[in-house]
């Protein structure tokens, strides 16, 4: 009989299921995690909402087989110690995303109505009719930055406003689009011609304080902003600065911590709620039911979809996962962050071609940061078609004597067809970037901060990128050119010690004439 135990106030529909099937369950919303863990050592499951499960917690449990997420997000997790300890990380995705879609809604109305001061008003006794005049969301525009799972379900829950729908997410493809009856945008144009908009998208290294002046300081006189997503994605000086020139309205229910005590928006907020996004009783349920069935098939079936901290198969270099991630993330930078990717095409030379299956997460998570590369295949080529692109993988001839290689292409557009085809090895346990589009014998160690620039050749060119560098006292540490004679184009590839500013780039791209300019950074 397999323990459970169920440190927080979810619903108790997962406990009275697993006890249905013989499992021993204990739910304790009372006590902290810690004090549980050391009453209930040989806890093989343990189910959580919020609670953060670190690697300590995982010490105090030697017989944790399984941790299970009961919502989407998973960073409250420690999952790359989970791996190291063969433990298994699943979440629940999906089961939180109609109310959080709900609760956008209910915000833009109250926002639109002013329903909290005027509440607030009436009930002191007063009468403001005309102080409380509000406007009526019908017809009005709304931008939804992020159409996954939630932003989706908001286009459909605002169907009855008939509202004008604008999207911005760099992996839904214009024929997608179509069908899910929004217009895809920039971000900038999202804030200039949105009423309101809707944020839905992670907090990551790409992501973390873009919603910024530049944007916020484009909105309509009176908009509304809605941030139910992640609190880091908003930098809140800038917008307690746009939020006064402006007049916008903010409704917020995202905070750096999920805690009591004082909160930093506090000045900035019209509306603002205790992260109730997946606060329902019907997400809480739907939350509870699939841990627990989840839990059950992994252990009686041995279904592993929704496993977010997969390992990999056995005669399977993990370097190589991450080859596929830093080719992709290349392939990526090149066709530019504003191309929708339409189709991947693969090809795994030598041993690799065995475990293509296994470089789709790697991929699907150098396309977009909301994809962990630790997720299962199938999650990935469900995420992948999800956002109308496609994935093939291509028949290779070794007798081409690639050795154990890979090449990946990028493709974007629909009418005008955009390629960026990237292959690469692992050399003496370091990764190798071989050739980036017909600029061969690249020979990139893919470490530290690199350059991409592409350009007609002509003398002077890479001289004249050193010479801005140098001007910001940025150091070059490394330095390739490859030529691609046919079309008369050289790619200076520059190793830096210090990441250059978006801006920095422009200039560069702009002073030289550039046709691609783009930075990456990987980890050592």
């Amino acid at each position: 009989m397999k323990k459970v135990l169920i440190p927080t106030k979810l619903d108790t529909a997962a406990a009275d299921l697993l006890r249905e099937k013989a499992y021993q369950v204990v739910q304790d919303a009372e006590h902290q995690l810690p004090e549980l863990a050391a009453a209930h050592p040989d806890t093989e499951v343990l189910i959580v909402r919020s609670e953060k499960v670190t690697p300590e917690i995982m010490d105090a449990l030697p017989e944790l087989k399984l941790i299970v997420r009961a919502g989407a997000g998973y960073n409250t997790i420690d999952i790359k110690y989970a791996r190291r300890k063969n433990i298994a990380v699943m979440n629940t995705p999906g089961a939180n995303s109609n109310a959080v879609a709900e609760e956008v809604v209910a915000l833009m109305l109250a926002a639109a109505r002013h329903l909290v001061p005027a509440d607030i008003s009436t009930r002191a006794g007063k009468w403001e009719k005309k102080r409380f005049m509000g406007t009526e969301l019908t017809g009005k525009t709304i931008g939804i930055v992020g159409l996954g799972n939630i932003g989706r379900l908001l286009i459909k829950r605002l169907e009855g406003f008939e509202m004008r729908i604008l999207g911005y997410d760099p992996l839904i493809s214009p024929g997608l689009a179509e069908k899910l009856g929004v217009e895809l945008c920039s971000l900038q144009t999202i804030f200039e011609k949105s009423d309101y908009v809707s944020l839905h998208i992670p907090e990551n290294d790409d992501t973390r304080g873009i919603i910024n002046y530049r944007l916020l300081s484009l909105m309509k006189p009176g908009a509304t902003l809605v941030n139910c997503a992640r609190a880091g994605i908003l930098n809140e000086n800038d917008l307690r600065l746009a939020k006064t020139e402006k007049k916008l309205f903010f409704c917020n229910d995202v905070y750096p911590k999920d805690e009591a005590g004082e909160k930093t928006v506090a000045d900035l907020a019209d509306v603002m709620l205790p992260h109730l996004g997946a606060s329902t009783e019907e997400a809480n349920f739907n939350a509870a039911i699939r841990a627990a069935e989840q839990t059950v098939a992994y252990f009686e079936q041995g279904i592993t979809n929704c496993v977010v901290n997969k390992g990999i198969p056995d005669g399977l270099d993990e370097a190589y996962q991450r080859l596929a991630f830093v080719l992709t993330s290349i392939a990526r930078g090149y066709l530019g962050r504003d191309q929708h990717p339409t189709r991947i095409e693969t090809s795994f030379y030598g041993e690799l071609n065995q475990y293509a299956k296994w470089m789709t997460p790697p991929i699907a998570a150098a396309i977009s940061s909301e994809f962990d590369i630790f997720q299962d295949t199938a999650d990935a080529e469900s995420f992948l078609a999800s956002r109308g692109i496609e994935l093939l993988n291509r028949d290779v001839d070794d007798e081409k004597h690639y050795g154990e290689s890979m090449t990946i292409d990028l493709f974007a557009g629909d009418e005008q067809v955009s390629q960026a085809s990237v292959r690469g090895t692992i050399t003496e346990n370091n990764l190798m970037v071989s050739r980036l589009k017909n600029f061969d014998k690249l020979y990139l160690e893919p470490t530290g901060h690199n350059l991409f620039v592409e350009y007609r050749d002509q003398p002077g060119i890479i001289g004249k990128i050193a010479s801005v560098l140098g001007e910001k006292n940025i150091n070059i540490i490394d330095l390739r050119a490859p030529q691609d004679l046919k079309i008369g184009n050289s790619l200076a590839v520059i190793k830096t010690n210090i990441e250059i500013p978006a801006m920095l780039i422009d200039k560069i791209k702009e002073d030289v004439n550039a046709e691609h300019a783009f930075q990456f950074s990987f980890e050592t």
